[in-house]
């Protein structure tokens, strides 16, 4: 493995589920990409985080940080920016297993993402790693993306890096490597779930790219095949592109 990966896209977004992003920097703490799901929408009544697999629709609202204020946009170009305000209501939520404390915010956010649901949500500030499944940080090999014939942007990555040989990822297991200013350690395999088959703009399902995963990865108990490999960040940095 070399020492240091070249990185060729990097992205998230502010708003957990929404459209991920691409950026030209990134960030890199000990919990991950600086800015990263900052926000999250909930069920109050439910007390659950809302999840792009079970609400594909969200993939269609962009949504990106202005200084202190967060803009929203639907696809129907419906669009708000606004400073979220907390309210000093806090609602814990179970999140894979962690019970997370969400503190809800006012403002015009929840009410238009509402009307595109069709369904009531509230925007809640998230704490840091506190809606993020697993290690903080996501990384795909180009070559492995190439063997698949698909755009990084299904895969929803922190950082696409260069690689010459397909699934090489997998091998890289317990080691540091240098990402432009930061250093990560590799983790494990991503288990992946359907949202890879819908569209990374529109949110409609317009592939079967799951099933053919799983004809050619290694899959877990669940049967959700692998792609891609976790990181924990060891030392903060910039990541440019």
């Amino acid at each position: 493995m070399p020492a240091e990966l070249t990185v060729t896209a990097a992205g998230f977004s502010p708003v957990k589920g929404t459209r991920h992003l691409a950026h030209d920097r990134v960030e890199l703490d000990a919990q991950g990409p600086v800015g990263d799901r900052r926000w999250c929408l909930v069920d109050v009544g439910a007390r659950r985080v809302l999840r792009t697999v079970q609400h594909p629709s969200l993939i269609g609202v962009v949504a990106r940080s202005v200084g202190d204020a967060l803009a929203m946009t639907l696809p129907s170009g419906e669009s708000v920016v606004a400073a979220p305000s907390l309210t000093g209501e806090t609602v814990t939520c179970d999140y894979w297993g962690s019970s997370v404390p969400l503190a809800l915010t006012e403002g015009p956010h929840a009410a238009m993402v509402s009307g595109h649901l069709g369904r009531d949500v509230r925007l809640a500030a998230a704490p840091r790693g506190g809606v993020v499944f697993a290690a903080p940080v996501t990384i795909v090999g180009t070559a492995s993306l190439r063997e698949l014939g698909v755009g990084a942007a299904r895969f929803r990555a922190t950082l696409v890096v260069e690689t010459d040989e397909p699934w090489v990822e997998d091998t890289w297991l317990g080691t540091e490597v240098s990402v432009g200013g930061a250093r990560v350690r590799i983790g494990g395999p991503i288990p992946r779930c359907a949202v890879i088959d819908h569209h990374p703009e529109t949110g409609v399902k317009d592939s079967r790219l799951l099933k053919a995963l799983v004809r050619q990865r290694p899959v877990n108990r669940a049967g959700e095949p692998m792609f891609g490999v976790y990181a924990e960040v060891v030392r903060g940095g910039v990541v440019e592109v």
